[in-house]
């Protein structure tokens, strides 16, 4: 899919589930660089109240709904959709659009920025690729993605199989990538590569 061509640097920042995006996401924030968060849209896409959120309720009822709050129990719904592919589908298409509009109206803001990075787990899956000049993804392997998932969200192997396997395989987001950020080695191994890359980026006027 054809990127961004304007004169600002927009990091597409994907990878699989577990593989590190949030790590180097941080990083890029110490270096001063903006970082536009998609799970923190969908978070609000799905806050009390929204209409996203009541369409959620309508369509599950009272089994997701949060027992402390007019909300919904994230677990619950997690459990629902990532046990059926087609609910699943059902739920990415009421959240990518309200997800591409807060990025359209968080690039406006940060229009004067040298360079922004759009974190985005499902950026190929959402085709989300023309926001971005550059497309970085972060790579571990399977094992390591599913090890990382057991321990950090408490998951069986069979949940962390299924959250892996609800997106496009890694090999596949490589294939696509314009740079691949190798996350297997020791922690931080990854710093190097990324200062190289931010060190090419070209003044903004």
């Amino acid at each position: 899919m054809k990127r961004w061509e304007g004169r600002q640097r927009r990091i597409g920042l994907t990878g699989g589930i577990a593989s590190g995006k949030s790590s180097v996401g941080r990083f890029l924030e110490q270096k001063g660089i903006p970082v536009l968060d998609a799970d923190l849209y969908a978070l609000e896409a799905l806050a009390p109240g929204t209409p996203a959120t009541r369409e959620v309720l309508e369509r599950y009822g009272l089994k997701v709904q949060s027992e402390l709050s007019e909300g919904l129990d994230r677990a619950a719904l997690g459990s629902i959709v990532f046990n059926d592919p087609q609910e699943r589908t059902w739920l990415e298409a009421q959240l990518h659009p309200l997800v591409r509009q807060r990025f359209d109206q968080e690039l406006q803001t940060h229009f004067g920025e040298r360079v922004v990075a759009l974190m985005i787990p499902l950026l190929f899956e959402a085709g989300l690729e023309s926001l971005c000049s550059e497309v970085w993804v972060v790579y571990c392997s399977p094992t390591q993605q599913r090890r990382r998932l057991i321990t950090r969200n408490q998951l069986t192997p069979k949940e962390a199989e299924q959250r892996i396997g609800a997106q496009w395989p890694m090999d596949r987001k490589t294939e696509l990538a314009d740079f691949v950020i190798q996350n297997e080695g020791f922690p931080l191994d990854w710093t190097t590569q990324v200062r190289e890359l931010l060190s090419a980026t070209p003044p903004l006027d």
